[in-house]
């Protein structure tokens, strides 16, 4: 997405007369828009939050990517508006222009890769085991203890045969 916005960006004016590529690259930032942060929209939070708070996170990290595409959409239509006072669209104050914005877009992809690449990755370990997380050993006598009777004394021990 980030090499897409900048080929946009950087050769504007070109693209303005040559329809076909731009729709090209165009086109190819919605793929991997849809290949990259789209996947990792549902796949990160479901991988880096523990267990007994997945659901929770998983919650809040959906409504913040909600809540940072409203903006998104609403900044790209102010941000690309003509810095031209003539040309701006009705309604509207100057912006930074198109080019700019996809600049900015391509610097925002950029962040976005950098954010990625801090989430750990889990190998096949448990989350708790990643955080350091480990349930406390259960006292004798609790569920999964089987209790025994030994001349007026109690001893737990573990039963680990198969059930």
């Amino acid at each position: 997405m980030t090499v897409s916005m900048c080929v946009l960006a950087t050769w504007y004016n070109y693209w303005l007369r040559h329809y076909v590529g731009f729709l090209v690259f165009y086109g190819l930032s919605f793929f991997f828009a849809n290949f990259g942060p789209d996947a990792t929209t549902f796949v990160v939070p479901a991988e880096i939050f523990p267990t007994r708070l997945r659901s929770t996170c998983h919650g809040i990290s959906a409504a913040a990517g909600k809540a940072g595409a409203i903006v998104g959409a609403f900044g790209f239509l102010y941000a690309s508006q003509s810095k031209d006072p003539a040309k701006v669209d009705k309604g509207y104050s100057p912006g930074i222009g198109m080019q700019g914005s996809l600049f900015v877009m391509a610097g925002i992809n950029l962040l976005g890769i950098l954010f990625t690449l801090l989430v750990p990755e889990s190998n096949g370990k448990s989350l708790e085991e990643l955080s350091g997380e480990t349930e406390a050993e259960e006292p004798a006598g609790t569920a999964g203890d089987d209790v025994k009777e030994e001349a007026g004394t109690a001893s737990a021990t573990r039963d680990d045969s198969p059930v």
